[in-house]
């Protein structure tokens, strides 16, 4: 859903040695294939067919070339950072420690399991329930986000998003998310496909050999033991297209309502655990999944309830405890579940560490280095268009009413919208890093970023704040906030060149920022005012037109089947498609009106509409290992690539320029393209 995230559907882990021309690739085309019938394959089948996926990535597409340029960048930064190391207590030595201890290899191996012997010791002695709900409320941690990272999944039992309150958005609030499987998504343990049962069975040799490399008895049987209780709690969450649904995660409980509409856990002693005594009130955002996993807690054996404990633990620390532990984790996450067969250098999977823990340190570094106030300045620009287009395109609708109109108007005048990084950087001030001790430092940086996320309750709401670093290669929609963030490192070709033509930066980064617009009255957006507040503001005739119109495009996406028997979920995927169509729209709109009156040049025989629509198929292009292409059918609220940019049927411009008739794949009749924004 983007709501909020723009999603590099294909993560920041492939490559291409492909050199980037300005504007569209001809040479990346397959013209043996009719528009009509395979637009994707029309814009990318040549680069589909010589492209081949490194063994130590999952994808490849247009969207890693920019990570893998950025990938450079960062390497730089990190070799003059270990070059020439920085004072002891800055946030650049930070930084540079904690690389180091990724890279130590020799203190991982000597350390081994002596940092986590403490914990797994409080786990072996837990013998009443009280205790077990200590012990879950200890591992609660900021680590999930549903509207801005696509991540509604937690290992630990319950995750908690701090962010403006859906009732209350002047200030922060807590939000609770069910979690407790380790798993992609509740499928994983329920479905009955042959795929899903090979996933499992590997599944249970995995939590096995964790266990046997850490020297615990019975691993067998305490494998099968958090295989059932997982598999419990997969059964009593919700699937994430109801996730997905703002009103079914708008439940605000008293810290009193958890004992009366979740019993089973002893709540006070799991709030006390987690720091949160004080906290009088929470968003449960689904409340079934609570009151079934608490029901558990009380029902299922307390020698399961600790082996999962054990079994977290030893994940989230993988990687700092031995060469076997990481290789174990690798072997299950990287190959079994996302198919790449071997891992990346051990440099840029450090570098990728220290990026994701302490990114705002390093953000600051890129940004100065990298990121000119010109491109800053051009990039605005195109926003300013972008909202322009979309103010007329609100405007001229004819199936919504004049007061649904003009609070769709003034939400759209107030979006907050930040280009390139964010005015003020968070700081790192007291967090503990060593250079030699990567496990603790795992440890330290998670208990920092949960307590930091804690202090953040009950303030008041910064909508200039952002959720991303600048080097990430991403955008997106915080609908809390009614604000849009653009990282400086998408701004790059393929998405943004100032060598290229306006058609195809149009139709490139144009279309990620309508996207991001388009998020702001998508199915989730729609439910949040100018405000950011969770309020009705349709009037029921122009929402249920909006129902009826988003409902075809779901129909669209059900129907694309990547695999027999496999299906896109085109609820599960409404929310980006909402957006890629809205974005899609307002980008032409905004190129036809920044090129009026003057002659765009042809490329390659192709006019300009066509290099608009050419250069959107093109940034969707990827390849994609089976088994990750299967996860992302399951576990991703973005459709693949392949079929986001099949988006193009439903604007009849798209038809005029490509000459596609009936008869043709993707050919829809007048009445049946979907028209939202």
């Amino acid at each position: 859903m983007i709501a909020h995230k723009f999603l590099l559907a294909a993560s920041l882990c492939a490559t291409t040695a492909l050199a980037q021309s300005s504007g569209i690739q001809p040479e990346n085309m397959d013209r043996s294939v009719k528009p009509g019938d395979n637009f994707y394959l029309f814009a990318n089948g040549a680069w589909m067919k010589r492209t081949e996926i490194p063994a130590d990535r999952t994808s490849v597409g247009s969207f890693t070339i920019v990570a893998d340029k950025t990938d450079a960048q960062m390497k730089a930064i990190f070799s003059d950072l270990v070059a020439h190391p920085a004072a002891p207590g800055t946030e650049q030595r930070m930084v540079a420690d904690l690389y180091a201890s990724f890279m130590n290899t020799e203190a991982i191996e000597k350390n081994g399991l002596a940092s986590i012997k403490p914990e797994l010791a409080a786990i072996d002695a837990i013998t009443t329930r009280t205790q077990l709900a200590t012990a879950l409320g200890s591992t609660l941690r900021a680590d999930v986000d549903p509207l801005n990272n696509t991540n509604f999944h937690t290992q630990n039992l319950f995750g908690i998003w701090v962010a403006p309150g859906f009732n209350d958005p002047g200030k922060n609030a807590p939000y609770l998310l069910a979690g407790g499987a380790t798993l992609p998504g509740r499928d994983y343990y329920l479905a009955d496909s042959e795929h899903m049962k090979d996933v499992r069975a590997e599944y249970l040799k995995h939590i096995a050999t964790m266990f046997r490399l850490a020297g615990i008895s019975n691993a067998d049987i305490r494998a099968e033991r958090v295989m059932v209780l997982e598999t419990k709690l997969s059964q009593v969450q919700i699937s994430l297209a109801d996730s997905e649904d703002i009103h079914k995660a708008n439940n605000l409980w008293t810290a009193d309502d958890f004992k009366t509409k979740a019993p089973g856990l002893d709540w006070d002693a799991y709030f006390s655990a987690a720091g949160l005594t004080a906290q009088k009130s929470f968003y449960v955002w689904q409340p079934s999944a609570f009151s079934g996993a608490s029901s558990l807690v009380a029902s299922q054996p307390l020698e399961s309830w600790k082996d999962l404990l054990t079994l977290h633990l030893l994940e989230e620390r993988s990687i700092g405890l031995s060469q076997a532990f990481a290789e174990e984790r690798f072997h299950f996450f990287g190959t079994v579940l996302s198919g790449a067969p071997q891992q990346r250098p051990r440099d840029q999977r450090g570098i990728a560490l220290a990026n994701g823990m302490l990114g705002d340190a390093v953000g600051q570094i890129y940004v100065a280095r990298y990121f000119s106030p010109e491109s800053k300045q051009r990039a605005e620009a195109m926003v300013a268009n972008l909202l322009a287009a979309y103010h007329k395109r609100l405007e001229s609708l004819d199936w919504m009413s004049p007061s649904t109109k003009q609070e769709a108007l003034r939400k759209l005048g107030t979006l907050h919208v930040s280009v390139g990084y964010p005015d003020k950087w968070r700081s790192y001030n007291g967090l503990e890093i060593k250079p030699d001790e990567l496990a603790s430092n795992l440890a330290h940086t998670s208990l920092f970023d949960y307590r930091y996320q804690l202090s953040r309750i009950g303030t008041p709401v910064d909508r200039s704040e952002w959720c991303m670093e600048p080097q990430t290669v991403n955008a997106v929609n915080l609908p809390l906030d009614n604000a849009l963030n653009f990282p400086a490192a998408i701004l790059q070709p393929p998405f943004f060149d100032a060598n290229a033509s306006d058609a195809a930066n149009y139709g490139a980064i144009g279309t990620v920022i309508g996207h991001e617009i388009s998020h702001t009255f998508d199915s989730e957006g729609a439910a949040f005012d100018s405000e950011g507040k969770v309020r009705d503001w349709w009037t029921p005739a122009d929402y249920e037109h909006f129902k009826q119109a988003t409902a075809a495009l779901a129909a669209q996406y059900d129907a694309y089947e990547p695999f027999p028997g496999v299906h896109v979920n085109g609820r599960q995927t409404l929310g980006e498609n909402i957006a890629d169509l809205g974005g899609v729209a307002a980008s032409l709109d905004a190129f036809h009106a920044a090129t009026a009156g003057k002659q765009v040049a042809a490329v390659d025989g192709f006019n300009a509409d066509q290099q608009f629509f050419l250069a959107f198929a093109q940034i969707w292009r990827t390849k994609t290992r089976e088994a990750s292409y299967r996860a992302r059918i399951v576990g991703d609220p973005h459709a693949p690539g392949e079929f986001r940019a099949e988006i193009v049927r439903n604007f009849d411009l798209w038809y005029k320029s490509f000459n596609v008739q009936p008869g043709q794949t993707m050919y829809l009749p007048p009445d049946k393209r979907v028209r939202i924004w």
